[in-house]
């Protein structure tokens, strides 16, 4: 295919021919010579080619020109096309928010990531620098301004800024900005690009960092990280200390640093606990011992000693942290502890067996005695002296008796704190005790309330409930005011996993606030009766106690008393 140089070249050609041709055939019959048209014809062919080939070549020139000029263009296209789709590629792939700001024209524009990172709609997002300074945080706003415009104005040389952006929820994000400038050919800056960062999980795990650092620094805890790995038989080396490790064992961390702890060991040290620890390293697993360590002027403590290992997100062991406790003040409470419970245990012991010596060596020669006294009753006594020494006698040897037989009820109770337990019906119990009580009970008529429906039956001694209820109902009767008609109330009610019996009455009351800690003492009397022996509520106590349950107390003088026992079900 010819060139269109050379078309336009023949075109021309065959046009100014034909012309010439056409313009010399009217002429012929206004000239009479026609050989000196002919001679004109032929001139201006040979004029026309000449200037044909002059003309082609300035069209060749002007059309390599415009080929080289188009070539140019073209490759420009391409590679701004190329550019465009790269840029559209990383908009895309990036998780930064893109911003492009013209900045004599204050036109900003956004990619996706204004909408996929802070949740806003395109209709949403604005036009102008105002709308993007409008969402810093008021805190952060003047800072960054100050920065930015410093930044345009090349006050500084590189721009970056972290800030909180507000996005369309109204929380805010931690960002990390970075922008660079275009600048015209009189350095006025034009344009600027940046790309917004959401760094707010960076930051939260800055502020967490801290935080476990000030808690590292400021425990009282020792705290030491070391290396993962160890020659063979050592611990791994120290890379960090803080403050509580030097208080504690009196090394500076440039002195600790780099040395495996195995320098706190020394003669009195625990070899198994070490060999555990040095076991529990070699198969990366945490570790709990207890050893004596030594300081740096050799003096000895007791230490609780941790390893745990600290692996990588691959799964590989990257450090050990120990954490490290003085436990010398707990030995020692620790051993006088041993050394008290030793000793209780002896006294305990010595206790029982003179209960039991009191309890049982006694009654044979006792029983004789109240035996020899009864047969005395039957023989007449003139003297009155010796007749009121033998009463004395008596009296003393029956209370002597009593009191004996009150002490083989306590032992009973604390030689079996796991008593045999069955369904129990409370109404059944009360009509045992009331029966037990039928002389004082119709002395006194007392205006007696019961109220067992939510709790007809529990699961408890029966015995035991029974001697319980039998006491305090005695004690109500016995303890009643004599200004007022007694008034008993017994309730029993279930509250989540738990049986509460409530005993209420309205006697004498007790001052709780001289004897609260005496209520339930063996031989505690707060009345001035005859028959009170002090007895009772110690016995109510140790058997509530013996079955599992707790015993309360709340009276007030004059107004009554009330007792709460709970029994878990």
């Amino acid at each position: 295919m010819k060139s269109k140089t050379l078309q336009i070249t023949l075109i021309y050609i065959i046009i100014s021919i034909l012309m010439a041709v056409l313009c010399h055939k009217l002429l012929i019959g206004y000239f009479s010579s026609s050989e000196y048209l002919y001679l004109s014809l032929l001139k201006d062919i040979v004029f026309i080619l000449i200037t044909g080939l002059v003309f082609r070549f300035i069209l060749s020139k002007n059309e390599k020109r415009s080929i080289t000029i188009f070539e140019k263009l073209n490759k420009t296209n391409v590679e701004i096309k190329e550019s465009n789709e790269k840029y559209d590629i990383v908009a895309k792939a990036t998780s930064d928010t893109i911003w492009d700001w013209k900045i004599q024209e204050d036109s900003i524009n956004w990619n996706k990531g204004i909408e996929s990172v802070f949740g806003y709609n395109p209709e949403e997002v604005g036009k102008t620098s105002k709308w993007w300074f409008d969402k810093i945080h008021p805190e952060d706003s003047i800072r960054m301004s100050i920065k930015l415009y410093s930044f345009i104005e090349q006050k500084t040389e590189k721009w970056q800024d972290q800030y909180r952006f507000r996005c369309a929820d109204g929380t805010y994000k931690y960002v990390l900005d970075r922008g660079f400038l275009l600048k015209d050919e009189n350095g006025r800056a034009i344009r600027m690009i940046g790309a917004i960062q959401d760094i707010t999980k960076q930051k939260e795990e800055e502020q967490r960092l801290k935080l476990l650092e000030t808690v590292i620094t400021q425990s009282k805890d020792s705290i030491l990280i070391t290396e993962a790995n160890s020659p063979e038989g050592k611990i791994p080396k120290i890379v960090y200390v803080n403050p509580a490790f030097s208080q504690m064992s009196g090394y500076l961390s440039n002195e600790i640093i780099g040395k495996s702890p195995n320098i706190f060991k020394g003669p009195n040290s625990d070899s198994d606990e070490l060999k555990k620890l040095l076991r529990a390293i070699k198969n990366e697993e945490e570790c709990l011992i207890e050893t004596i360590t030594y300081t740096k002027n050799k003096e000895e403590y007791w230490v609780r000693f941790s390893m745990i290992p600290i692996f990588s997100n691959e799964g590989v062991i990257s450090h050990w942290i120990s954490i490290q406790r003085d436990i010398t003040d707990e030995k020692k409470l620790e051993t006088e502890k041993e050394h008290l419970i030793r000793e209780l245990t002896q006294n305990n012991k010595d206790l029982k067996q003179f209960s039991y010596i009191t309890s049982h060596n006694l009654r044979a020669p006792l029983s004789n005695l109240i035996g020899l006294l009864n047969l005395i009753e039957d023989i007449p006594v003139e003297n009155e002296e010796l007749e009121e020494i033998l009463a004395g006698f008596t009296k003393s040897t029956h209370l002597l008796n009593e009191t004996i037989n009150d002490l083989v009820k306590v032992i009973i109770i604390k030689d079996n704190p796991s008593m045999q337990k069955e369904e129990v019906s409370l109404k059944e119990v009360f009509e045992n005790v009331f029966s037990q009580l039928s002389f004082q009970i119709e002395s006194h008529k007392p205006i007696i309330k019961l109220k067992f429906d939510k709790v007809p039956e529990l699961i408890t001694n029966k015995a035991y409930i029974e001697s319980i209820l039998l006491n305090l109902l005695t004690n109500s009767i016995k303890y009643k005011s004599e200004n007022r008609k007694l008034k008993i109330s017994i309730t029993a009610e279930k509250i989540e996993n738990k049986t509460i019996l409530t005993f209420k009455d309205n006697g004498i009351g007790i001052d709780l606030e001289r004897n609260r800690d005496k209520v339930f003492g063996l031989y505690q009397r707060f009345h001035n009766y005859p028959d009170s022996k002090g007895l009772g509520l110690y016995l109510v106590k140790s058997q509530v106690e013996t079955m599992g349950g707790i015993i309360s107390i709340e009276s007030e003088v004059n107004k009554g008393t009330t007792f709460t026992i709970t029994f878990k079900n």
